[in-house]
C-alpha cells in the first residue's frame, strides 16, 4: 500500500499574499470595470431607457391620478377641485356636449361649470347639468330642455323659426342663459353680505335656471306643437315664432319644465320645498315679462340692440330677483 506523502502540495512560500483592490484609489482597470448600460451593447441601451422612462411616466401618472381623486373627494369645494371635476366630467361628456354646444360654447360652459362647482359643489353642478342634459318635460314622447331645440327641427326650419346652427349653443347663448346664476355664484363664493344672504343667492341661482329652462322649453315646444299663438300684449293671434308670442302648449310645457328643475334643486338640497314653489312662480312671472318685452320692443326701431341674448339676461335676472323678493316679503312672513 502506497504511503501518502506528508510533503505539502503547495509551498507556502510560493503563494503570494491575498490582496484586495483598493477602491479608493484609481485603478487602470477602473474604466473597464465601471458598470454602465453603455457597456451592455447597443441593443440593450434603448430598452433600459424605455423601461426607465415608462416607470417614471407611470409614477408621474399615479401621482396625477392620486391628486385628482383627492380633489374630487374634497368635501369643501375649492378652485382646484372645481377645475379637476369639470375636466373629468367634460371629457366623459364630450360626445353629448358637442351635439348641443359649439367649441366656444363648450369653453363658456366649462367656465360656468367651474364657477358653479366652486360656489355650490356637486349639487349645484348637477342642477346645471340637469338644465342642459336631462329631461325637463316630456311632450309627445320628445325630451325637452336642451333637446327641445331638436324637436321637429325639419318642420321649424321649413317655417323659418328654427334656431341657428341646428340649435347648437355658442358662448353668447351660454353666457346669456347663465349670467344671473354666475352673479349669484360669485356673490356666494366671496360671501357678500355674510351667511344671512347666502341662501338668498342660492335661491336666486336655482330660480335663474328654472326661469331659463322654462323659457327654452315653452319657446321650442310652442314653435313645434303650438296650435294657436297669441301676442302677450294684445292676445292677438300671430304666427308661430313671433317675438312675444305665447301658446297654451308651450306655456304648459314651460311650467312643467320649471317644476321639474325646481324639484331637482329641492332633491339636491339646494332649496326647500316652499322655495321650490317660489322658483316655479317666479319663473312664470319672468317669462311673461320677457314676452311683453319681446312684443313691445324687440325688433322695433331704436331697439336693435335688444337681441335674444340681451332679452335672455333680462329674463333670468327677473327670475332671480322676483324669487328673492318673494322669499323675503312673502315666504318669510308666511313661515312666521
Amino acid at each position: 500500500m502506497a504511503s501518502i506523502s506528508s510533503t505539502p502540495l503547495l509551498n507556502s512560500t510560493s503563494l503570494s499574499p491575498l490582496r484586495f483592490p483598493n477602491f479608493s484609489s484609481p485603478s487602470p482597470f477602473a474604466g473597464s470595470c465601471r458598470f454602465s448600460h453603455r457597456n451592455l451593447g447597443p441593443s440593450l441601451s434603448p430598452a433600459v431607457n424605455r423601461s426607465g422612462g415608462a416607470i417614471m411616466a407611470a409614477a408621474s401618472m399615479q401621482g396625477v391620478v392620486t391628486e385628482a381623486m383627492s380633489l374630487i373627494q374634497t368635501a369643501s369645494p375649492t378652485w382646484k377641485s372645481a377645475v379637476a371635476n369639470n375636466v373629468l366630467i367634460f371629457v366623459l361628456g364630450s360626445p353629448l356636449l358637442v351635439t348641443g354646444l359649439s367649441a366656444s360654447g363648450i369653453a363658456a360652459a366649462f367656465l360656468l361649470g367651474t364657477l358653479t362647482w366652486r360656489a355650490y359643489g356637486s349639487a349645484g353642478f348637477l342642477l346645471v347639468a340637469a338644465y342642459f342634459v336631462l329631461v325637463s318635460a316630456i311632450v309627445m314622447n320628445w325630451v325637452c330642455g336642451t333637446a327641445a331645440t331638436k324637436v321637429k327641427m325639419s318642420e321649424k326650419e321649413a317655417q323659418g323659426v328654427a334656431e341657428k346652427k341646428k340649435g347648437r349653443r355658442g358662448p353668447r347663448s351660454v353666457i346669456g342663459s347663465s349670467a344671473a346664476g354666475c352673479v349669484c355664484a360669485i356673490l356666494s363664493i366671496y360671501q357678500v353680505g355674510g351667511s344671512a344672504f347666502s341662501q338668498l343667492f342660492r335661491l336666486g341661482f336655482v330660480s335663474s335656471f328654472c326661469t331659463k329652462v322654462s323659457d327654452t322649453v315653452s319657446s321650442e315646444i310652442g314653435k313645434a306643437f303650438g296650435k294657436t299663438t297669441y301676442l302677450a300684449t294684445t292676445f292677438k293671434i300671430v304666427p308661430r315664432g313671433t317675438e312675444g308670442a305665447m301658446s297654451v302648449e308651450g306655456t304648459l310645457a314651460g311650467l312643467l319644465a320649471s317644476f321639474f328643475l325646481a324639484s331637482v334643486g329641492c332633491f339636491l338640497g339646494q332649496i326647500t320645498p316652499p322655495e321650490a314653489a317660489v322658483c316655479v312662480l317666479a319663473s312664470q312671472i319672468a317669462n311673461l315679462g320677457e314676452s311683453i318685452i319681446g312684443a313691445s320692443f324687440q325688433d322695433k326701431e331704436g331697439f336693435k340692440w335688444l337681441n335674444n341674448d340681451v332679452v335672455n339676461v333680462i329674463n333670468i335676472s327677473l327670475g332671480s330677483i322676483v324669487a328673492i323678493l318673494m322669499q323675503q316679503f312673502i315666504l318669510q312672513n308666511w313661515v312666521k
